[in-house]
């Protein structure tokens, strides 16, 4: 996941200008280069940018540590973890980079644009998506199929 989501982040890059939208599919799925100093729906972090970065690579490794101590979690919270995992190290590269002289990086690398017309969602990346389809996974799994223990 994490070399699929640089490796799209590195093309979109090298292959468009910073704020450029090509359509994809129709109106609907357009590639538009941005990049979010920020977090999540474009929430915007302030001087709070060297912190976040502490945070998101905290996160990264205790997501690291489950994931490599899970004897007791079955497959589909493995696998929602993996991908949440993969997600989290994918932007947090990103945010690393921007820390570096001459790194071309001002925030993370979003450039999947979904919506019609002027109705559009946020822009966002890879390493979002398996981040949401990894917390959707374990939310269904924990709502729905976990073995619940009763307190008396």
């Amino acid at each position: 996941m994490v070399v699929l989501d640089q490796f799209s982040k590195v093309w979109i890059k090298s292959n468009f200008t910073l704020y450029e939208s090509r359509n994809i599919i129709g109106d609907f799925l357009r590639f538009s280069y941005v990049e979010n100093p920020g977090i999540a729906f474009g929430i915007r972090v302030g001087n709070l940018k060297v912190f976040v970065t502490i945070i998101s690579i905290i996160i990264a490794s205790y997501l690291a540590f489950l994931l490599y101590n899970s004897r007791q979690f079955v497959y589909i919270e493995k696998v929602s973890l993996a991908l949440i995992f993969g997600g989290a190290v994918g932007n947090s590269i990103d945010r690393v980079l921007t820390f570096i002289p001459n790194s071309n990086y001002a925030g993370v690398v979003d450039f999947i644009d979904i919506g019609i017309a002027s109705h559009r969602w946020y822009i966002f990346n890879i390493a979002d998506s398996a981040v949401t389809v990894g917390i959707i996974l374990y939310l269904i799994y924990s709502t729905f199929f976990e073995k619940k223990t009763e307190f008396e």
